[in-house]
């Protein structure tokens, strides 16, 4: 029987090892909802495992927090398993298109726009620096921001790709999370959740190079 808790945690392993070697890597995929209709953050890795833990409950949607393969690589899959539509930032459709050459995202995601999942709002804030579409979703009700890799708990997520900027990161980060309430839950992309003041405790540092 799966969990129909409004916040499930899949922890899903990579199926492939990373080109630098070592362990594949964890991903998060979030279930948000209740009993009957829910929705997916980040459709990571294994689609069946997904499926199986979303139970009996209605998918309303897979939300891409950003393009990176190793949070949409099972995003094709679980939205023709389903038949849900996937949504992501325009701006991250080029890393879409390097995992999934074939199949376009359903619809954008816009900064500003609500989704409803099991009567939970969670609201789009658009925080570029991971990726330049990366967004994150807050769920006020929930006391609760779902953030991909743009903030884990110990801090920003990783910024050494071409398309990533850490002084950008530090500002979405600022603008859109660090003025949430202190005691709302991080729950990232990978790794442990967190509060918003515990990530965020070092952000002053970030783009002096003290992080």
């Amino acid at each position: 029987m799966s969990d129909t808790s409004p916040v499930v945690r899949l922890r899903i392993p990579g199926t492939s090892l990373p080109e630098e070697g070592g362990l594949p890597p964890e991903s998060n995929v979030w279930v948000v909802g209740d009993e009957e209709s829910a929705i997916v953050v980040d459709a990571a890795h294994d689609h069946e495992a997904i499926a199986r833990g979303l139970g009996d409950r209605e998918l309303m949607a897979i939300v891409c927090t950003h393009g990176d393969a190793d949070h949409v690589g099972a995003a094709a899959a679980l939205a023709d398993l389903t038949g849900t539509p996937v949504l992501l930032h325009p701006a991250d459709g080029r890393l879409w298109e390097q995992v999934h050459p074939d199949r376009e995202p359903d619809a954008p995601l816009l900064h500003g726009e609500v989704l409803v999942a099991g009567g939970i709002e969670l609201r789009i804030l658009h925080t570029p620096g991971h990726t330049p579409g990366g967004v994150c979703l807050y769920a006020p009700e929930l006391g609760a921001v779902f953030t991909g890799d743009t903030l884990l708990a110990d801090g920003p997520g990783a910024t050494a790709r071409f398309f990533s900027d850490l002084p950008t990161l530090a500002a979405s980060v600022r603008d859109h999370l660090a003025v949430l309430p202190g005691e709302t839950a991080v729950h990232p992309g990978r790794g442990e959740s967190a509060t918003v003041a515990e990530a965020t405790a070092r952000l002053d540092s970030w783009t002096a190079g003290g992080f």
